[in-house]
Formats: structure tokens, C-alpha cells, sequence
């Protein structure tokens, strides 16, 4: 007798409460949002569940979504000291995590109106538990009155799915945006690289590789080498900066830009691991300052794919001549400059301010740095490209990044204070 044949559609159950394909597909936040909708199904029929219910399950996602609860499942503190990845990736929390919770609470109402008819019958599965903290009338519902084994464990999984979801877009700014690898597990394949990635954010500075390998896993499901940022099929992963004023854009999050020729994923990397070891030039030993005529333009291209790895570079140019910048140098040395609280950076010195011309740094060999007071490089009027072109020029420690109209602090009339190079860029339009 020849065997059965497998059907096409698996039968919910068990592990099962989807009917995604065995080597995973892709989603986006919403479509994933709407394929869990089946669970929240289940936990409304297995209990005759009234709109009233709907709404203490709604408040048990938001505060478990929310930052700073009782119940939340990201203990992360964010305050004016915070170091700048944890206020950002912190703001991604909160906003995405209001997001989802709107979504659920419309799905909740929605659904007690309009059944989703479930392939088999009640809908009842094995969620492993991972410790979410319940509100008092969550536990009073799900355990208590009317709850019970089933209806504890469809609104387990919905709620673990709802923070794994929340969690694996967390790198992204445009996250809506973003294909989702989507296992027969949903999102729990992340939960291996999540752990990884949240130890790193609370217990230490998490850095920017670490943010690009999580970033990379729930895309792709696969890890790579260090880098700063990936290509897949179909688009690339990317600092948020390559298309945002440097002044104002986010210094660790990544940006999903969809690219058809986008293939294999390949990871970006530095061409110079360790910018420490680089060679470097004086701001002192540039070409004296000349007028420049007109904009700068700027580009950027890619290198080929070597084992699995490639690297970008800025190509900057002017009456000619062409000077030529590592992209992941310019994007760590985006990571590193900073930005004076526009309200602090307004004392004056009587000195003189030591000036250095754009075009001369950025064609200089090696990283300019300075060992001899502050120096001014003036950046207004040039592409934000070219601004992130020359800060990839300046070696990473004292740039300072500043508006125009602001008069930068001088630190070194003692001669005990660090030099700085303070890069003056065009204020941040209003929107």
C-alpha cells in the first residue's frame, strides 16, 4: 500500500498554530501581525471571551510592550546619560511597541465581530513559557475565572511572538518596511541571537556590529563576519545616515532600502579594522587653505564580494580631481563625533580659530588629526555625502559636529584641554 500523502497545508496543533512553509518565507511586521491573528482567535473561542476580556488582554501587550512597567519584557533605562544606543534603540521600543499594541487592540475588537473561521476546529497548542510578567487581571482571566491550559497557552505565544516581533525590529528605522524571516515557529528561531542581543545592550556599550549581526539573523536567519551593515536578497541593511543629515541622523540604526540586484548576503565591512593603527596626518602639514569654488559631489560605490565580504567607498570630487574615502570609516566616524547640546556650546574665546579647508582633509593621506589646539573645518553648503566623507577623513576622537550659528567652546587656551577638530555644518531645516 503506497504511503499517505503528506498534505499540502499542515494541520494546526500541537507546535503548530500556522501554516507557514517548513523552510521559513517572508513577511513584513504587519503581514506577520496578521498571520498570529489565529491564536488571539483561539483564546477568544475557547472561553466565550466578551469585549471587556479583549480589552485586559489589550492592556496586558501594551505593558508588556512598554518600557519602565512592572511587566515589561525589556528592562532598559533610558535617561539623559544614557549612551546614544541605548536612547535610540530605547525610542525604537517605545514606538514600535505602541504600534503593535494599537494593532492588537483593533484586532481584538475586530475579531469578537468577525470569526476567523480556524482549518481544524478549536485551536489549541504548546507554547514553551518564557516568563512574561501577567497584569493582575490578565492572570485573573487567562488562570482564574474562565481560563485555563488552553487559553494560558494561545495567549503565551501570542504575547512571546508579539515581543520577539517588537525586539527583531528594533535595529530597523523604517521597520514596517523590513521581510521578516518567518519560521513553523514564527519568530522564536530569533530567540538565540535576541538573548545575545539584549545581554550585550543592558549589560554593556553594545556595538554597532553587534546591532548589524541581530539586524542580519532575523532577515536572513544566518550570522556572517563583523560589519556594518548587509546585503540580501533584495535589498541592503545600512546606517540610517546615508540618506539623513549627519547632524540629526541616528548614529546605530539601520535603514532597509530595497534593492532587486541584491542577491547573496554579503556582509560590508571596514577596509582598516582598527582605525587606531591607521596612518595619519597633521591638520598642521595640509596645503595651506585655498578657496574652493562651488560644491563638492560625491558618490558612492561598492567593491567586488570576496568571501562572503565587501567593502564601499566614498568617491568625492571637484575641478577633476578625485579623492576617495572608506564608507565604513565615514560611518564610524559618523558613530563617534559629537554633537554639543546646541543650548551649552555657546562660549567664546578670544583666540583666533585655527582653520583648515575641507577639500585639503579629505585628499590628505591617512586620518587628520591635530595635536595643537582646535581647528575649524568648514562644511557648510557641501552634500551630506561630502560631510560624511570628511568625517570618515578625521580620526574619531574630538570631532565635533556642530550647527552653523553656534560658537564652538574652546577647550585648549590653558593647553591642558584635548585638541578638537570642529566640523561646521548647515542647520538642521525645519519639517
Amino acid at each position: 500500500m503506497p504511503p499517505a500523502p503528506i498534505p499540502s497545508t499542515p494541520a494546526l496543533g500541537g507546535s503548530r498554530w500556522n501554516t507557514f512553509a517548513a523552510a521559513g518565507t517572508t513577511l513584513t511586521a504587519r503581514d506577520f501581525f496578521t498571520a498570529t491573528e489565529p491564536l488571539l482567535q483561539g483564546i477568544i473561542d475557547d472561553n466565550a471571551l466578551t469585549s471587556a476580556d479583549g480589552k485586559v488582554l489589550g492592556d496586558q501587550v501594551r505593558a508588556t510592550l512598554a518600557l519602565g512597567t512592572r511587566e515589561t519584557s525589556l528592562p532598559l533605562g533610558i535617561g539623559p546619560d544614557s549612551a546614544s544606543a541605548v536612547r535610540e534603540l530605547g525610542g525604537q521600543a517605545e514606538t514600535i511597541g505602541r504600534e503593535l499594541a494599537s494593532w492588537a487592540a483593533s484586532a481584538l475588537e475586530r475579531l469578537f465581530i468577525s470569526r476567523i473561521p480556524l482549518p481544524a476546529g478549536p485551536l489549541v497548542v504548546r507554547s514553551h513559557c518564557y516568563g512574561h510578567v501577567l497584569t493582575p487581571p490578565a492572570a485573573d482571566l487567562l488562570r482564574g475565572r474562565r481560563g485555563g491550559p488552553v487559553t494560558m497557552q494561545l495567549y503565551n505565544e501570542w504575547l512571546h511572538q508579539m515581543v520577539l516581533l517588537r525586539d527583531a525590529l528594533l535595529p530597523f528605522t523604517n521597520w514596517q518596511d523590513v521581510p521578516l524571516l518567518i519560521t513553523p515557529t514564527g519568530l522564536r528561531h530569533t530567540e538565540p541571537a535576541r538573548d545575545a542581543f539584549l545581554t550585550e545592550l543592558l549589560v554593556r556599550q553594545i556595538r554597532h556590529a553587534g546591532i548589524v549581526d541581530f539586524a542580519r539573523r532575523v532577515v536572513t536567519g544566518t550570522s556572517g563576519p563583523a560589519g556594518y551593515g548587509f546585503e540580501a536578497g533584495g535589498g541592503t541593511a545600512l546606517p540610517a545616515v546615508l540618506d539623513r543629515p549627519p547632524l540629526t541622523a541616528p548614529r546605530h540604526l539601520l535603514t532597509w532600502r530595497t534593492d532587486p540586484a541584491a542577491e547573496d548576503t554579503t556582509t560590508y565591512v571596514a577596509e582598516v579594522q582598527d582605525y587606531y593603527a591607521a596612518p595619519r596626518t597633521l591638520v598642521e602639514d595640509l596645503p595651506p587653505a585655498v578657496t574652493v569654488s562651488g560644491p563638492l559631489t560625491a558618490r558612492t560605490g561598492t567593491g567586488p564580494v570576496g568571501d562572503g565580504t565587501r567593502t564601499a567607498r566614498i568617491e568625492i570630487t571637484h575641478d577633476g580631481a578625485t579623492a576617495h574615502v572608506d564608507l565604513g570609516q565615514a560611518l564610524r566616524g559618523h558613530r563617534f563625533a559629537h554633537r554639543p547640546d546646541p543650548a551649552a556650546d555657546d562660549a567664546h574665546s578670544d583666540a583666533a580659530p585655527r582653520t583648515a579647508t575641507v577639500w585639503s582633509a579629505l585628499r590628505a593621506p591617512g586620518l587628520v588629526w591635530t595635536q595643537a589646539g582646535d581647528v575649524t573645518l568648514d562644511a557648510t553648503g557641501q552634500d551630506d555625502l561630502v560631510l560624511l566623507a570628511l568625517l570618515g577623513r578625521l580620526y574619531p576622537e574630538n570631532v565635533i559636529l556642530r550647527s552653523a550659528g553656534r560658537i564652538a567652546a574652546r577647550t585648549t587656551t590653558d593647553g591642558t584641554g584635548p585638541s578638537r577638530l570642529v566640523t561646521v555644518v548647515d542647520p538642521p531645516q525645519a519639517h
